[in-house]
Order: structure tokens, then sequence, then C-alpha cells
């Protein structure tokens, strides 16, 4: 017991400097951030900011602008509830240390993505895509606000767990991966910290008919 005193002493100055940065304010949301749905507020978000995080890097690194962005539900692993957002809450959304990496497609093999949401229609998060499934059947497959032209390249976002075929995202190995080194939790503090008060979209961007 004097042990546990004796270490607990030792303990208690770093913890209370810990508690103290992990209780930094951040961010302000008036909407609960949440991943209800196909079109889940907080997912959409990160989806978003993955999309930018990805085009800044891309633009500093001489690499054509990034179309679009996907991530997991699965990696989200906690919610925001409305009020401050302090740093913890990144920490518990994303205690994952994933990377953003960009992975180039040929236009005649990005169609895997959209057959990937037909054929499994989970609710994975997306930036600049529009996918819509009735049936079983692709109604509609939009890359920022375009159909897909198989004439030219196109530059996904994500992590670098889907980019390796994770939750069976295995499209992705038709695309070239571009490391950036970044990982995907310090993008997240440093994109709400851009944003003193977040405002989740609320365009939809998945639909599945059955």
């Amino acid at each position: 017991m004097e042990e546990d005193t004796e270490i607990n002493s030792i303990i208690a100055p770093y913890k209370k400097e810990m508690d103290c940065r992990m209780d930094e304010k951040i961010s302000h949301t008036s909407m609960d951030l949440d991943k209800n749905g196909d079109n889940s507020t907080l997912g959409n978000l990160l989806a978003d900011y993955t999309y930018a995080a990805a085009r800044e890097w891309a633009k500093k690194n001489n690499i054509p602008s990034v179309d679009a962005a996907v991530i997991n539900i699965g990696s989200i692993r906690s919610t925001i509830g409305r009020g401050d957002i302090l740093l913890r809450h990144i920490y518990e959304v994303m205690p994952f240390e994933n990377q953003l990496v960009i992975v180039k497609f040929k236009g005649k093999d990005i169609q895997g993505l959209f057959d990937y949401y037909a054929k499994t229609k989970k609710n994975n998060p997306i930036s600049h895509l529009v996918i819509s499934v009735e049936k079983g059947k692709i109604t509609k497959a939009l890359i920022d606000g375009k159909p897909i032209d198989e004439s030219r390249d196109y530059y996904i976002a994500t992590n670098d767990y889907l980019a390796l075929g994770g939750d069976n995202m295995w499209f992705f190995g038709k695309g070239e991966i571009i490391d950036t080194n970044e990982k995907l939790r310090d993008i997240f503090i440093r994109e709400f910290k851009k944003h003193p008060e977040v405002v989740p979209p609320t365009a939809i961007r998945l639909t599945f008919i059955k």
C-alpha cells in the first residue's frame, strides 16, 4: 500500500497536467454530432475534414487536386454532444493511429468504389461523392458533382486501414497509395480548431432504397 501511495504521488503531477491539456476547449457545437443513419452528422463532418486536409496536402506536394474522401464509420469510436468540444473528445472519437492517404485511381477502376456501396449498403461516410442505390442497383454516382469520366485519373482521400482493404474495401487495391504521414486525429484536431463554431453538413450523400 505504501508503495502504491508513493507511485501515485509521483504520477499525480503528470496526470494533472495531462487532464488540463485534455480539457482544452478547441471548438463548440450547438448540435449533437453522432453516428446515426446513412448521413450522420459526425461521420460526414469528419469525411469533409479528411477531404480538406488531403486537398491541402496535395497542393503543397504537387499532386492534382483531391476529388473526394471515404472514411469508415467503425473508426469513429465515440460521439460529441452539443456544447464545448474538448481535446479529449477527439481522442475518444479517434483513438487509433490511422494516417491519411490518397489513392490514385484510373477512371476505369473507380467504379469499384460505387459497387462497394451498392453491395454493402453500409453507412461509411463520404465527402464530395453522391451515391444512390435502389434495390441493389446504382441510380446515381457522382464525384464532385459529376458523373464518372473513365478517361481521367481520380484522387480519393482515405485512411491507411481502408486503403489496404480494411472493411472489405478491396477496390482500393486497384489504385496507387500515396502516403502523407499525417495522422487523422491530428488533422481532426487542427480542423476543429479552425472552426470555433462547428455546423455539420446536411446534404444527403448516401441513399439506400430497398
